[in-house]
């Protein structure tokens, strides 16, 4: 693919996000999410390969879908209302097809099946705008109705996304399907808080997207696409390995790196509204996505292959990305110590 075409592509994204952000009328947010459907499309199917056109048809078919239910939702939400306003949905039926409609999006339970078969069938940079920015708008969407969708349907969508999240992602050795699956959860843990904390939710958001861009990047750096690859890659990049470690581990939660943050303000936040059992089912499920975590990155440092390459190992590696990746890296790992700021600030 020619620069000018990236650039186009890029600029694209950049305009449908912002436009869905930042507008308050639903006929703007819809035309925002279709130009950010538009334009990753021709980003997943640029391999020609079989396997990336059906994740971009997948794609396609799913997020019209979705952009059908949003366009629909608000239209019923007029006709009964009056109002345009995103902020101003009332509607009962409007509030049951717009949850639909951004599960849709999103990736949730029991909407998630396109997710990992997309991821799978695109490049790991495609896959990180796929699970990091192109989440963006529909969560800003999430935040924005909270208020008027209902929380039992959000959290029994959040604790069947944290508990299938992690069954699934358990014997995958491809990484893109376990940073998908890992994904899944994620969205969970979002989903059951922003009915009670909104502000919580997009904090969750704002470091899990930190964390897997960590991730994507370090696994494109070392072309780790299957677990077998990670394996031999720490004779190339110790270093480089060494951080993806730590990285995955704070993605999975364990103190006291950055991701266990949002997941001990959303258990404290879940017991004050006095949902003390849904605070103890996602516990226990944050204990599944622990696993393939650690797994991966057992797989990734500390399992030695029978058959060692011998060459000369590469400490200094000066890439662009690499850049990139010891500023994301570092965020992932420090920022627990700096809570207090964060939370004055959010």
């Amino acid at each position: 693919m020619n620069p000018q075409a990236k650039l186009i592509f890029a600029l694209s994204l950049t305009l449908g996000t912002t436009l869905t952000i930042s507008s308050n009328h639903w006929i703007m947010a819809w035309t925002g999410l279709e130009i950010n459907t538009l334009a990753i499309l021709p980003l997943i199917s640029k391999s020609h390969h079989p396997r990336a056109i059906e994740a971009a048809t997948k794609y396609f078919l799913v997020q019209a879908a979705a952009s059908a239910l949003v366009l629909f939702s608000s239209m019923t939400n007029a006709w009964h209302t009056g109002q345009w306003d995103i902020t101003q949905l009332s509607h009962p039926t409007s509030c049951l097809i717009l949850t639909v409609a951004l599960a849709m999006k999103l990736g949730l339970v029991p909407f998630h099946f396109w997710f990992p078969e997309v991821l799978q069938g695109s490049s790991l940079i495609v896959g990180l705008l796929l699970s990091t920015l192109m989440k963006f708008p529909p969560i800003t969407l999430l935040y924005l109705t909270s208020p008027s969708l209902k929380p039992s349907i959000l959290m029994t969508m959040a604790i069947l996304s944290a508990a299938l999240g992690g069954w699934m992602g358990l014997n995958q050795t491809q990484t893109r399907k376990i940073l998908a699956f890992s994904s899944i959860s994620h969205l969970g843990w979002m989903a059951i808080i922003i009915a009670y904390s909104p502000k919580l939710a997009l904090l969750n958001f704002y470091l899990y997207t930190l964390m897997t861009a960590a991730v994507f990047l370090s696994l494109n750096s070392i072309k780790g696409l299957k677990l077998s690859t990670l394996m031999t890659t720490w004779t190339k990049t110790p270093s480089l390995n060494a951080i993806l470690l730590l990285t995955l581990l704070s993605l999975a939660g364990l103190p006291p790196l950055t991701s266990f943050l949002p997941k001990w303000l959303i258990i404290q936040e879940l017991t004050k509204q006095e949902v003390a059992l849904a605070a103890t089912i996602i516990a226990l499920l944050f204990l599944l996505g622990l696993f393939f975590n650690l797994r991966l990155a057992y797989c990734a440092t500390i399992t030695l292959p029978p058959h060692t390459t011998n060459h000369m190992k590469q400490w200094h590696n000066t890439k662009p990305t690499n850049t990139m990746v010891a500023v994301l890296t570092t965020m992932s790992l420090m920022l627990l110590p700096i809570s207090p700021i964060i939370l004055a600030v959010v």
